[in-house]
């Protein structure tokens, strides 16, 4: 089946742990977000060091480590917690990336670069605060 949209694997587990560590009250570990994900707690462990390498959380080691938020929950959007992950989102005017296309009209008109501006707004808007509960 294709997708539309496609969300890489450490791409989820970065959004999804980082509202895991925004909800709760105490510090999470690489262990507790595996199990809550899904995931390997080794790629959970690979995806959460490159969010402490970019800024957005805090790591401590030892029986009372775990991951924490480095700045308010209401300061983070999803936006920057992807493109840590997968890359700045650039608006392309082309979906192939062409430089000379081989048509006088876009066979796909608008429809990629208005998607990607869309995504953009809607992940930009929506603040790790916003799944407190």
């Amino acid at each position: 089946m294709s997708k539309i949209f496609s969300l890489s694997e450490a791409g989820s587990i970065a959004i999804h742990s980082m509202v895991l560590i925004a909800q709760a009250e105490s510090k999470l570990n690489v262990v507790k977000i595996a199990e809550r994900t899904g995931s390997s707690k080794h790629h959970v462990a690979k995806v959460l060091q490159r969010l402490v390498k970019d800024d957005f959380l805090v790591s401590n080691r030892g029986p009372h480590g775990g991951f924490e938020l480095k700045k308010p929950a209401d300061q983070i959007n999803l936006l920057e917690v992807y493109e840590s992950i997968e890359g700045k989102v650039e608006i392309t005017t082309c979906p192939m990336d062409n430089l000379i296309c081989p048509f006088e009209k876009c066979i796909l008109g608008t429809v990629v670069s208005d998607m990607t501006q869309n995504f953009k707004d809607y992940m930009t808007a929506q603040k790790l605060s916003d799944y407190l509960q």
